[in-house]
């Protein structure tokens, strides 16, 4: 019942870092899945998986250099995956444009009748990854290097740059906006409350709301509002 803990992970990376790569293969199957769901809000679902295996290369090339615990390491990994995505799309954006794709996701803001109330009653990951896209890029990437990465305010300020102060106040506003949209959606409440039984063994860990969440379910839409709570309180 849920994933490893940190001190596990932290476990794991020693064993990876003294070179073991049974442990290198854990660390990957511990966080590529989380690092695909932030990377696919950032240059698209179909380059996600493209992105996420070159950013696995550096981290192969880098690994002496890296010095930290699993959280630092964590960032580390997301700090790769952020810069090779702006790669991405400053190629994309040299290339000859392909009608019908995006070179930027976050910039995109789906109208109200794509994110519409039918859709909030049962969010699955890809839901609520779609609902972070509406907000402002800045708010919309501290919420998923805080939602999706499990990063706290420091280490997404050093992935974006920023202090984290700043990471704190867009996560903040950004979180206070989804609220805003869940608690406009009156079915949310009925439908969440049919699946509690069904997930009771799947929500994802009530007293650490800001795990990445490994996989969709239908009580995400319990874990949004936890993590909300959380941040909000």
């Amino acid at each position: 019942m849920g994933g490893p803990t940190a001190d596990d992970f932290d476990a794991t990376l020693a064993e990876l870092l003294a070179g073991d790569e049974d442990a290198f293969r854990r660390a990957y199957r511990s966080l590529n899945p989380a690092l695909v769901r932030y990377l696919s809000a950032l240059v698209g679902v179909g380059d996600a998986e493209d992105v996420a295996s070159e950013t696995w290369a550096q981290v192969c090339r880098d690994l002496p250099k890296f010095r930290g615990d699993g959280d630092g390491f964590r960032g580390w990994v997301s700090t790769i995956g952020r810069h090779r995505a702006m790669d991405h799309l400053r190629a994309a954006r040299r290339r000859p444009q392909q009608s019908g794709t995006s070179e930027a996701v976050l910039a995109e803001r789906p109208s109200a009748d794509q994110v519409d109330t039918d859709a909030l009653t049962a969010i699955s990951t890809q839901d609520a990854l779609a609902l972070i896209r509406t907000l402002p890029p800045d708010q919309a990437e501290a919420v998923l290097l805080r939602v999706v990465m499990g990063l706290d305010a420091k280490a997404a300020g050093r992935v974006l740059g920023k202090r984290a102060g700043a990471v704190r106040t867009a996560a903040f506003r950004g979180l206070r906006s989804l609220a805003a949209n869940l608690d406009a959606s009156p079915q949310l409440d009925d439908a969440a409350h049919l699946n509690d039984a069904a997930h009771l063994n799947d929500a994802a860990h009530p007293d650490d709301p800001a795990r990445p969440v490994d996989g969709p379910r239908n009580g995400d839409s319990d874990i949004f509002r936890a993590l909300i709570a959380e941040e909000l309180s």
